[in-house]
């Protein structure tokens, strides 16, 4: 979002086609100056030789090869661009310098946010100060306002995405602990989100039968992507592990309380928030891959079971209290249109 907000200042009449998940796409919806084409992951190679049939008579200036997939590189070899440009070599991953012409000057060590911005910068974009202004409806607001009340609270998104070997989950007594702490000591209700998976809502279910009545609200499988962006954008905070919603909340301007031992938060933390991350990342890679963060490619990941379970429960409660007195009052709607 920051670097199409980028183009967007530096090209203000510049046509902006974004090709786009449909899980995605139900996130961004009504973003203003953007074309969306969707593309829905599921139906394979045939949804692909229908996005090709659908913009067969465009052709595009310019091709930014921004994700890192195979799956990207072939769709992408069915669209006519004057020039395509992806990462360095050292940055792409599934040889994906193989499928463009131009690629970004290396950028050693690059958080992710930035690696997207040099897109732009290569383009001659110079102003990549950082704005999302993301779309909240109306409907989402209620939404998310029947959801939480009125009183102040926490959003928790405990689970991230159930990917093969992801790993990323932090336990079920840690979060308990941490909500019992925003309710008696900050008077912060929690909101617990997520999808509605049958492993989301067992976990959900879980985390609120160990917590006091009236300090946690269950919303797990029980909102919009829209929703969970409404009910980020007016929360004091978030906590969350390396998934969606802790990088919704950066985008919102919503304080962000990121919980990493998978993956290194020096590439992959909340922008905004790298401060107030619990980073048990170091001790993770010294554990389970037995070399120290120096040793290892940028970007590597550990894939062990029992990583996450390195963040204790009490370094959680000290960033966020840090991250609530650093912080104002009042919750920061952030950068969002409202329609």
């Amino acid at each position: 979002m920051p670097t199409v907000r980028a183009l967007q200042r530096h090209w203000p009449n510049a046509r902006i086609t974004w090709i786009i998940g449909k899980g995605e796409h139900s996130l961004l919806a009504g973003l203003s100056g953007v074309e969306f084409v969707v593309y829905d992951k599921a139906t394979g190679f045939a949804g692909m030789r229908s996005l090709w049939r659908e913009l067969a008579h465009t052709r595009f200036d310019v091709l930014l090869h921004m994700q890192q997939a195979i799956r990207a590189s072939v769709l992408s070899l069915g669209l006519k661009a004057n020039v395509r440009v992806g990462y360095d070599k050292a940055r792409a991953k599934d040889a994906q310098h193989w499928f463009t012409q131009h690629q970004l000057a290396p950028h050693p060590k690059a958080h992710v946010l930035e690696s997207f911005m040099d897109f732009a910068r290569l383009l001659g974009v110079e102003d990549d100060r950082l704005e999302w202004n993301l779309p909240v409806l109306t409907t989402a607001l209620n939404e998310a306002r029947v959801i939480s009340g009125e009183a102040p609270y926490l959003v928790i998104n405990p689970c991230s995405n159930a990917r093969l070997r992801n790993f990323r989950n932090w336990s079920i007594e840690g979060y308990a602990s941490v909500i019992e702490h925003a309710w008696v000591q900050h008077g912060l209700k929690s909101v617990l989100t997520g999808g509605g998976t049958a492993q989301e809502r067992a976990i959900g279910d879980q985390i609120e039968a160990l917590c006091q009545p009236g300090s946690v609200i269950n919303a797990i499988g029980g909102t919009s992507l829209k929703g969970v962006l409404a009910l980020i954008g007016n929360a004091r905070a978030v906590i969350a592990p390396d998934t969606g919603p802790i990088h919704m909340a950066n985008a919102m301007g919503t304080p962000a309380l990121g919980l990493y031992a998978s993956t290194n938060p020096q590439r992959a933390a909340p922008y905004l928030w790298r401060d107030f991350v619990v980073n048990a990342y170091p001790e993770a890679v010294r554990i389970y891959l037995n070399k120290s963060v120096e040793e290892v490619s940028w970007g590597q990941r550990v894939r062990h079971a029992e990583a996450m379970n390195l963040i204790k429960a009490d370094d959680v409660i000290a960033k966020l209290d840090a991250l609530l007195v650093h912080t104002t009052a009042q919750p920061t709607t952030g950068s969002k249109d409202e329609s």
